[in-house]
């Protein structure tokens, strides 16, 4: 599995029956309750937010994220709690007096349509705001206060919601609660947990083209809970911003499947098997026009498996899966030929490769004695260590998985994985979760996208699974990435 991560392109917290314009505020503030600063007995904020899919979708239409395996692409909004660092900060106040909420949910719904066309977006402005309230003293003007849209009334200085607020929580007006679409709901126990939204369908509609011209998402409280009246107090959760200074933007984190498991050279009797061609176009990977062909063929030459359809794994890799070899004095040695390949329209000859069967005790040992655990040793190349890398690379880096102690004794098949990471105080803050290293017949190795991380210092840690342990190799490599200018 590999990760994308998309970040916001503007977001903006709307107050309710207010013009004020909070956009550049490093926090939103969504709340509900009693509010001292209003004429109101209630009030409450929604947030909302766009999303940059540009990298994504070129991804996608680049085919380096592919479904064509059978992979399903997934897609979480991640966003950042200001209270998860300390629990102590549990049922206290905020620095504007506003409990922190505890017991309550969360909906992520999509911008509506003006009258449920979808070729009439609610396109909105971010705002240049940053305080909630003006706090400007006599002839003093607070420059950081803003009431130019988007605001509650105001998508632009020249256009307004179809429905105040975008939509009525009493299911009134143009815009019921009800017409939304609810994206997904989250509940908050102690009100100090991140967000994390299920945008999978939503976001695969857009890749796909049923769903278009979608101008934003919001997030708010059940409309149960921002009606709630008589209320001595406010509540409220906060969340980073786009416009943080930390590392804790928020974002659209995809992952998808793009492991290659390469059996050439570990080609087994009785075991489902992989085996998988490579693109090149001076370096550079490359897609066929359509799927290829696989035949496989004995060492007579013989063709006993025909019409096997390889699928897409991700740019440049096509995958083919062949079905259990039985019934064969191993080792022996096959082929397979891959055919009905064409490159914008000109065909592409026939390729045969060769592969050996082995014998069944090459993939498992089964017997009455005990294995012992393995150490191991790591080169690396792609990524030199301290190297600054500009956020414009994409780099592939090389793992070569040796045992320990041995300078060169390399190892045709580990269960190793990575995780990528980055530090503050003692603090690991995880960038990408565990995950396994693609492994092909000469290295084994993974693909890392600068372009979609925040720059910083970055760490990787190795881990390996041998008889049961799982050993982790810390800080194997350490690298900056800088912002390219």
């Amino acid at each position: 599995m590999s990760i994308n991560n998309s970040y916001f392109s503007r977001n903006n917290t709307i107050i309710s029956r207010s013009f004020t314009n909070t956009g550049r505020n490093p926090v939103t503030e969504i709340f509900y309750g009693s509010l001292a600063f209003s004429q109101y007995p209630n009030g409450f904020s929604r947030f909302i937010f766009d999303l940059n899919l540009d990298l994504l979708k070129e991804k996608v239409a680049k085919g380096v994220i592919s479904t064509d395996c059978g992979g399903e692409i997934k897609h979480t909004l991640r966003m950042t709690n200001v209270s998860s660092f300390d629990k102590e900060l549990l049922n206290t106040e905020t620095s504007q007096l506003r409990r922190r909420a505890t017991s309550f949910d969360l909906v992520l719904f999509r911008i509506p349509f003006i009258n449920d066309d979808p070729n009439l977006p609610q396109v909105w402005d971010e705002g240049v705001g940053y305080d909630f309230a003006d706090l400007k003293y006599e002839i003093q003007y607070d420059k950081n206060f803003s009431d130019r849209p988007s605001n509650w009334y105001q998508t632009t200085t020249l256009g307004t919601w179809t429905e105040p607020g975008i939509y009525s929580n009493v299911n009134t007006g143009s815009t019921p609660f009800s017409a939304l679409t609810i994206i997904d709901t989250q509940h908050f126990e102690f009100g100090n947990e991140n967000i994390e939204f299920d945008m999978t369908n939503e976001i695969n509609s857009i890749l796909d083209g049923s769903l278009s011209n979608v101008s934003g998402w919001g997030i708010a409280y059940l409309p149960q809970v921002e009606r709630l009246t008589g209320l001595t107090e406010a509540y409220e959760v906060q969340f980073f911003t786009r416009h943080t200074q930390t590392f804790y933007e928020p974002f659209l984190e995809t992952t998808y499947d793009d492991l290659i498991e390469d059996d050439r050279n570990l080609f087994t009797l009785g075991k489902v098997n992989k085996l998988y061609l490579y693109l090149y176009d001076n370096g550079n990977p490359f897609n066929l026009d359509d799927n290829p062909l696989v035949d496989i063929r004995d060492n007579a030459g013989n063709t006993f498996i025909t019409g096997l359809t390889a699928c897409s794994k991700t740019i440049g890799v096509y995958e083919v899966t062949i079905p259990a070899l039985l019934g064969y004095k191993t080792p022996c040695t096959f082929s397979d030929l891959w055919y009905n390949m064409t490159i914008n329209g000109q065909p592409v000859p026939n390729i045969l490769n060769d592969f050996t069967l082995l014998p069944f005790k090459n993939a498992y040992q089964i017997g009455t004695n005990s294995q012992e655990p393995k150490l191991y040793g790591f080169d690396y190349y792609g990524i030199k260590e301290d190297e600054k890398i500009f956020n414009t690379d994409i780099r592939k880096v090389g793992v070569i998985i040796k045992e320990a102690y041995s300078t060169n004794k390399l190892l045709r098949k580990v269960d190793a994985m990575y995780r990528v990471y980055v530090r503050e105080g003692q603090t690991e803050v995880q960038v990408q979760d565990w995950t396994k290293i693609n492994r092909t017949p000469n290295e084994y190795y993974f693909i890392f996208d600068t372009r979609d991380k925040i720059p910083n210092e970055y760490f990787i840690d190795i881990q390996v699974k041998s008889t049961g342990e799982v050993n982790t190799y810390k800080k194997q490599i350490k690298f900056q990435i800088v912002n390219y200018k």
